[in-house]
């Protein structure tokens, strides 16, 4: 019954985050809990699987350690603060090996979890909303847990110092370009010759609001600096610098927008990874290729055919590759959803690197499984998807050998992986792949 309360163990944690108890059979989930927890909790009304629970007190302390960041809680940046670096580890693996058990796939093949530090994000996404009392301080941060409003961030434990350290003059620059009662957002990528800073903007900023953001770009030495109005494409404001980031030695000129992984560790982490599987590759495909995160290192080892959905970035790729001379390396554009590369196209390629969107590669599964493409690298950052795509390709034939997680998006619900498929013998390369 709802605002029944009751005293309850936590069990596990869930893939959002929250703790897991049991009550009467049915599932209670516990924001803030952890492993071996007991609490006293007011039971919500239930709902899908299972029901909310609001905690009133810790009467036990499981797995739990002291959240670094003074917002923890009230920012929905982080959801896994709390937890002892144990029971945080145990339970992105737990999450995994649930999601391979459900569709049928061996969660023995799964290493143990590569932690990569906190204090690296080096893009972000941050909302700014200046109050309707014109004497009250613009909010920038982080929107908060399941909630439109913007936390007022003064730190964060999770981004590159170069970021955070935005915060005091971004808002000292709103007033200049929100009106009263407005809103914006403000996207800083930290490039390799500074940040590159976008920022969305309910209106045009009038002619003091363009030389407002003019100094403050020269103040906080970014890279690069451009605004967007609804609708619109990013109008540039000042460029100190190029916005590039150089993968597999190779710079590429950053598209506004442009996906990347979440720090450099995780660049190096996961491109590692992907070739350490590509060993001894003769001709690879790498599909959602973005602007060549793995194409550009993996051209080192073979031939590679880069094709995404996305034409600044297969454009960004392509100048890169011709600035640096890589004959080797292709481009396509071609939404991999809609038209994903057929078997007969595959058979060029003895080896294909895929990286989707979250939502997975199912109509490129399904074309991969019907190939007879001797390797599949996969990398996803949803193991859900991740498991549904990999059941596709085990029933063509393909084998999971093995499954990397790597721990990009720290204290967050969110884990990459690698995993490596083939087809006949292994071939044994040392380590797990």
């Amino acid at each position: 019954m709802a605002g029944e309360e009751a005293m309850l163990r936590v069990d596990s944690v869930g893939v959002r985050g929250d703790g897991i108890a049991l009550h009467g059979g049915e599932r209670v989930y516990l924001p803030f809990t952890a492993p071996g927890d007991v609490v006293r909790a007011r039971l919500g009304v239930k709902s899908g699987e299972g029901r909310p629970g609001e905690v009133l007190a810790i009467i036990e302390k499981g797995a739990r350690a002291a959240p670094p960041c003074p917002h923890f809680g009230a920012c929905g940046g982080c959801a896994l603060q709390h937890l002892s670096p144990d029971a945080y580890a145990e339970a992105k693996i737990a999450w995994l090996a649930a999601a391979l058990r459900q569709h049928g796939l061996d969660e023995r093949v799964v290493a143990p979890l590569r932690c990569l530090p906190a204090g690296t994000r080096r893009r972000a996404r941050l909302s700014m909303r200046r109050p309707r009392d014109t004497g009250a301080a613009v909010e920038i941060g982080f929107q908060a847990r399941r909630s439109h409003r913007v936390v007022d961030m003064r730190s964060c434990a999770v981004l590159h110092p170069a970021l955070t350290a935005l915060l005091a003059p971004l808002r000292r620059l709103a007033p200049m370009l929100l009106a009263p009662g407005g809103e914006g957002a403000a996207t800083a990528t930290l490039a390799d010759a500074g940040v590159d800073l976008l920022l969305d903007l309910p209106a045009p900023p009038p002619l003091a609001g363009m030389e407002a953001m003019a100094a403050f770009a020269r103040a906080a030495d970014l890279a690069r600096l451009a605004w967007r109005g609804p609708g619109h494409a990013p109008a540039p404001v000042t460029q100190f610098r190029p916005a590039r980031i150089a993968f597999g030695g190779v710079a590429v000129d950053l598209p506004y927008d442009a996906f990347l992984q979440a720090s450099a560790e995780a660049d190096e982490a996961l491109s590692g990874a992907v070739l350490a599987a590509c060993g001894g590759a003769r001709r690879i495909a790498d599909l959602f290729a973005g602007i060549g995160t793995f194409a550009l290192p993996l051209a080192a080892l073979a031939p590679v055919h880069a094709v995404d959905g996305d034409e600044d970035a297969m454009n960004a790729l392509r100048a890169a590759a011709a600035r640096a001379g890589l004959g080797r390396l292709t481009c396509e554009r071609r939404d991999l959803a809609q038209r994903p590369l057929a078997p007969d196209e595959l058979a060029r390629f003895d080896t294909v690197v895929f990286d989707p969107p979250r939502a997975g590669a199912r109509a490129q599964s399904a074309a991969l499984a019907a190939s007879k493409v001797e390797r599949v690298v996969a990398v996803s950052c949803n193991q859900a998807t991740f498991a549904r795509d990999a059941r596709m390709l085990t029933d063509g034939g393909l084998r999971l050998i093995a499954v990397e997680p790597i721990d990009s998006f720290v204290w967050s619900p969110h884990l990459e992986l690698v995993a490596r498929f083939e087809r006949g013998p292994v071939v044994g390369r040392g380590g797990p792949w």
